[in-house]
């Protein structure tokens, strides 16, 4: 079946967020750069290519957990529905490194090594920071808590300032 994906355009103290939202209303895409939906239209054409995208605006369950998030509940974001279901890149490896990032808590970190093994390749770090990169729905599966193995910031399609400004809005330990 042939999802269609309502495109919504969301603010947030990071700028406004392009969010992709299919029927159920669950996220199945996130980008940071809100003012330019067309990059998350290519993510979504790329991971979902038979789906209609569409505008609209975006369920109230996710608009609440992103105004919650940002207003200070750090657990907001898992509260947030969200699937891969059908993502071209859900399966294997990749996939395993997606859904991994549910799992590290708010105001944690954990490296790009530390990933890797968690999803079955240790060793594997630089293919884990390709996964990341991949992320069709970053903040929400969190890959700006990944950091380097020193703790250092290290990229983040958002933006190191946007990684930074998220890690301290949940607490996290910054080096």
């Amino acid at each position: 079946m042939t999802p269609t994906l309502t495109l919504s355009v969301l603010p947030s103290p990071i700028g406004p967020l392009a969010v992709a939202c299919d029927g159920e209303g669950r996220v199945r895409g996130v980008s940071f750069d809100g003012d330019r939906p067309d990059g998350l239209a290519r993510t979504m054409q790329r991971e979902w290519p038979q789906a209609a995208l569409v505008g609209g605006s975006a369920p109230e369950p996710v608009r609440r957990g992103l105004a919650d998030y940002f207003a200070g509940d750090r657990a907001a974001l898992a509260r947030v529905p969200w699937t891969l279901d059908g993502a071209a890149g859900a399966d294997g490896f990749q996939g395993r490194v997606w859904r991994l990032l549910a799992e590290v808590p708010a105001g944690a970190t954990i490296s790009y090594g530390e990933t890797a093994k968690r999803a079955g390749e240790p060793g594997a770090a630089q293919a884990a920071g390709t996964a990341l990169n991949r992320n069709p729905i970053p903040l929400i599966l969190p890959c700006h808590r990944v950091v380097g193995a020193d703790g250092s910031m290290t990229g983040f399609g958002g933006g190191l300032e946007r990684k930074t400004w998220l890690l301290r809005h949940e607490g996290a330990l910054l080096i």
